[in-house]
Order: structure tokens, then sequence, then C-alpha cells
């Protein structure tokens, strides 16, 4: 069996994530203590308590769910399992990856993060982005809305996250009008998301700029477990990690791509490292092959029920 370990982003924090695990592995919230130093409040805190507005803050959630998913990944190497072959991680994830596979150090990860947060905010004014996920249409026609929707401006998808699952982000007028395109090609679902800034769409180039500027300084070494970035490319040097993350800012997350990369280089078993079961959701659409065993672990249950396939 050859394992490939996946970290979500965000989208899949919750209050109150991670507290049944925390309660038998001290671990978690050690890991979370580290990351509230950088941070200089307490992440756990705000994890356990909310409110949900301010978790779900970009600035917040980053780091909130680098912290979780390295913490089930610090749980796991504890119970003494074997090293996966490859790793990857959806959007923010990417990051958790790379800590994982010693590419980037905790602690600058984590300040890393929420600087990236905090530019994403920045970069386009409260309300005047939006994204959407539209449902039910084959890649080229969601594409294609775009495009006739666009009148000048910005809209485009930018999660490939299965089939017949897209996400697509912009100006909030291009959205909008994109919606109502979708839904006149013959979409089974196309609604508005509860977020106001409009991840991995070119209107982030500025945040993208920033980041690069900032990822200068921090150290970066080749990762020892090899991580799927976003498009069919793997991190090979820091050169290309540096510009990888960045680029993924203002570009498009292809997870649909990255799955299947893996599965064709012989992944047979994907465990999703962190809170929820987004990921796991998503490999099932993007792989109905059911010897190819997939699964989450982010609780005493999950955490056992992975063990127990033999891994």
């Amino acid at each position: 069996m050859t394992l490939a370990v996946v970290f979500p982003g965000q989208g899949s924090q919750s209050v109150g994530m991670l507290a049944a695990l925390a309660a038998e592995y001290p671990t978690v919230q050690a890991t979370f203590a580290e990351a509230s130093e950088v941070l200089g409040y307490d992440l756990w805190q705000l994890v356990q308590s909310g409110p949900d507005e301010a978790l779900n803050a970009t600035e917040r959630t980053q780091p909130a769910m680098l912290a979780a998913g390295v913490a089930v990944w610090r749980v796991w190497n504890e119970q003494g399992k074997p090293v996966p072959a490859v790793m990857a991680g959806h959007s923010l994830g990417e990051f958790t990856a790379l800590v994982a596979s010693g590419a980037l150090v905790f602690r600058d990860a984590i300040a890393a993060v929420q600087f990236r947060g905090r530019v994403m905010q920045e970069a386009v004014p409260p309300g005047a982005g939006a994204m959407a996920a539209i449902l039910g249409l084959e890649d080229a026609d969601v594409e294609a809305a775009c495009a006739d929707a666009a009148q000048g401006e910005v809209v485009e998808p930018v999660n490939y996250n299965s089939p017949g699952q897209l996400v697509i982000a912009g100006s909030a007028a291009a959205v909008g009008r994109a919606l109502e395109a979708a839904k006149a090609r013959g979409a089974k679902r196309a609604l508005l998301l509860p977020v106001s800034v409009p991840a991995h769409s070119s209107l982030l180039k500025p945040a993208a700029d920033r980041l690069a500027e900032y990822l200068a300084t921090v150290p970066v070494r080749v990762p020892s477990i090899p991580v799927y970035a976003m498009g069919l490319k793997r991190h090979d040097s820091e050169a290309a990690i540096r510009a990888q993350v960045v680029a993924q800012l203002a570009g498009a997350v292809r997870w649909t791509d990255t799955v299947r990369d893996m599965i064709g280089a012989g992944v047979t078993q994907i465990v999703e490292c962190g809170p929820g079961k987004v990921l796991t959701s998503l490999n099932r659409r993007i792989e109905r092959n059911k010897d190819i065993s997939m699964i989450c672990m982010e609780d005493p249950a999950s955490l056992q029920a992975v063990l127990g396939t033999g891994v």
C-alpha cells in the first residue's frame, strides 16, 4: 500500500475542532501553544471558544488550520506510523504539507500564513470581491460562463475541487453575472460563498507580490517527503517552493489534477490529516475506484480507524 497524506485548507475550520483529540493527546495543545507564542494571542482559546466570526477572519483562520494540521500530523508520528510516500495540501494546506515534510519550520510558517491572511484581506476592499460555488457543470462550461460574464472585470475559476464542483472568484458584480450564466448553462447549483476575499483570483496579485517579498527572508529547505504542488509539479528546490506558494495565492487550485497525479504515480491510500472531511469527500468524487482507500483523521475514533487499516 502506497500512502499519501493530504492537508485541508481554509473552510474546514470550526469552533471546537480537535477538542476530542486534544483530550487524549497533549501534543495537540502543545502545538497550538507553540503557534500562540508566535502570534501573540491564545490560538487554542480562539479555536475552542470562538466566536465564529473571529475564527473565520482570514488572518486567524490560516494559522489555526496550519496548527491543526501539524498537530494531527504530530499525533500520527507519535504512533510510530510509516512515512508517507507523498504529501499535498489544498490551498493553505500546502503550507502544512511543507511543514510536515521538513521544508518549512513550523514557527516560520505560522508567521508566514498570518501575514498571508492579512495581505489577502488588504488586497481587495470589503464587498468588492466575491467567491461562488458552481455544481453540476463541466469545467469548460464554467470557464465559458466566466468569460461571458467578465465584461472587463475579473471573474475566473479558482478551485478545481472535483469533477462537477468548481469555485469561481473575482469582482463581486462579475461573479454575480457568472452565476446567472452558469445557471443558464444548466448548473445544478450556483451559490455565493460567505467570504469577501476573492481567493486565488488575479485580484490578489498585489497580495502575492507582498508575500514574495516576505518569503524571501524565510528559510526553506527541499522537502524530505515529496510534496505535490497545485499543478502537476513537485516542490523539488527552495526556489520552486517559494515561487509555487506565491503563485497559488493568485492562481487556481487544481486539486482534481493533484489527486489524479498522485494516484497515477501509484498511491493507493490517501489520509486526510486535519479537521473535517472536506478533502476526503472531494477525493472520493475524483477517484471512484474502491481499491483506493480514502479516510480522514481528526479525532480519536478516526485515528484508530486509520491505524486499523494496517498503515
